[in-house]
C-alpha cells in the first residue's frame, strides 16, 4: 500500500520559497490537485492543467504511471492540506502549519501524531500489510525540511523544485525562525517533538505518529527527496530518545534529487544514517518538453514519484515503462497530438 500524506504551510505562500506556483494564491491546491492527479488523471478541485510556471509537470503524473502500470493501491491521507482532495481520504485533522518565523508552527503536532498513529493501528488490525510506503506532498515543504534538519544539527542543504536552488531564502528563514526560539543549529537535538511543534509542517508529525506506530516486522520505505531525509532524521531523534527504533526505513527518491548539484542529499543521507535508492527515470528522449526539461533539473520529485518506481520495479514494472505510461499520460493531459 502507498499512503500518500498531503500538507500544506504557510511558508508555501511566501514569495519565492515555493515552485509550486508563482501566485502564493495557487499554491495551496498544489497537494490536493496530486492527489486528484494520481486517483483521476485530471484535478477535480483546480480548473485548469497541473503544471507548474514554466510548462512542467507535478512529479504526481510519474507516480500515476507506476500505479497503473503496476497496480499499487493508494491511500490518501489529510494531513493539513489547505484544502481537501476529491478522492476519498483519511483525515487526521491536522491544520495547516503556520510561519515558523512568527510562532510555533504544528502548536498541535502531539495531537496528529496520535490521529496518525490511530491510522496506524487501524491498518495493523486490519489487512496487516508486510510492505508499506510512505509519500508526501507539501508545497514549501523543502524549507520546513531545512529549520527540521537544521535544528536537529545538520548543516547539508535540502533539494527544490527548480533548477535554481532559493538558499537565500531559506536560510533567511532558518536565521529569522531559529532567533526567536534563541537557538542555534542542533539547539534542540534531544526534543524532536519540539522541533516538530515549532518549525515543522503536519506531514512530518503524521508521517512519524504513523510509521513509528506501524509493527515492526512491516517492511517501510519513505518516497521522497531531502523532505523524506527530514522525516528519517526526526525518526532517528524520537529513537534515540524512546530506544524503539532500530535500522531507518530506505528513502527512495529520484535521480533528479540524487544528482542535483544545489543540494546534498547523498551527503546528508549519509549523516543521517540512511539508506537511499533513487530511480532511474529519463525523459531525455520524450516528445514532449515539460517532460523532458525534467533532465535540466526541474521539478526533481513529489508525490511519491521516485518511491513509486521503487514500487513499481519490486511488483515487476520497469522504469522505462513507467516512462513510457507517464509520456502517454502527459499526451491525454495535454491534449498533445505527436
Amino acid at each position: 500500500m502507498l499512503y500518500l500524506f498531503i500538507g500544506s504551510t504557510a511558508l508555501s505562500k511566501a514569495p519565492g520559497i515555493s515552485a509550486a506556483g508563482a501566485n502564493p494564491d495557487v499554491t495551496p491546491y498544489t497537494a490536493p490537485v496530486d492527489a486528484d492527479l494520481i486517483r483521476f488523471g485530471h484535478s477535480r478541485v483546480f480548473k485548469g492543467v497541473p503544471v507548474d510556471p514554466q510548462g512542467h509537470p507535478t512529479p504526481a503524473i510519474i507516480t500515476r504511471a507506476a500505479v497503473l502500470e503496476a497496480g499499487i493501491p493508494v491511500t490518501v491521507v489529510q494531513a493539513g492540506s489547505w484544502i481537501a482532495p476529491s478522492p476519498p481520504y483519511v483525515e487526521t485533522g491536522a491544520l495547516p502549519a503556520g510561519d515558523p518565523r512568527l510562532g510555533p508552527a504544528v502548536p498541535d503536532a502531539v495531537e496528529i501524531m496520535e490521529s496518525a498513529a490511530e491510522l496506524a493501528r487501524n491498518v495493523a488490525n486490519g489487512c496487516k500489510p508486510s510492505f508499506v510506503m510512505v509519500a508526501e506532498s507539501v508545497p514549501g515543504g523543502t524549507t520546513t525540511a531545512l529549520l527540521v534538519l537544521r535544528a536537529l544539527g545538520y548543516r547539508e542543504m535540502v533539494s527544490s523544485a527548480g533548477p535554481e536552488n532559493p538558499v537565500n531564502l531559506k536560510e533567511a528563514v532558518w536565521v529569522e525562525a531559529s532567533r526567536r526560539l534563541g537557538i542555534g543549529i542542533g539547539g534542540l537535538a534531544n526534543d524532536p517533538l519540539r522541533v516538530i511543534s515549532e518549525l515543522g509542517d503536519p506531514m512530518q508529525a503524521a508521517v512519524a505518529g504513523f510509521v513509528t506506530t506501524l509493527p515492526p516486522e512491516t517492511e517501510l520505505v519513505l518516497a521522497g527527496g531531502t523532505q523524506m531525509l527530514a522525516v528519517a532524521a526526526l525518526l532517528r531523534a524520537l529513537g534515540r530518545r524512546s530506544g524503539a527504533w532500530g535500522k531507518l526505513p530506505l528513502v527512495a527518491t529520484t535521480k533528479y534529487v540524487q544528482c542535483d548539484r544545489n543540494a546534498d542529499f547523498t551527503a546528508l543521507a549519509r549523516s543521517i544514517g540512511v539508506e537511499t535508492w533513487a530511480a532511474p527515470l529519463d525523459f531525455s528522449n520524450s516528445p514532449h518538453r515539460g517532460l523532458a526539461e525534467y533532465e535540466n533539473g526541474y521539478v526533481k520529485e513529489g508525490a511519491g514519484a521516485g518511491g513509486a518506481v521503487y514500487y513499481a520495479e519490486r511488483l515487476g514494472v520497469a522504469a522505462g515503462r513507467v516512462v513510457e505510461r507517464t509520456n502517454a499520460l502527459y499526451r491525454e493531459m495535454m491534449n498533445e497530438k505527436v
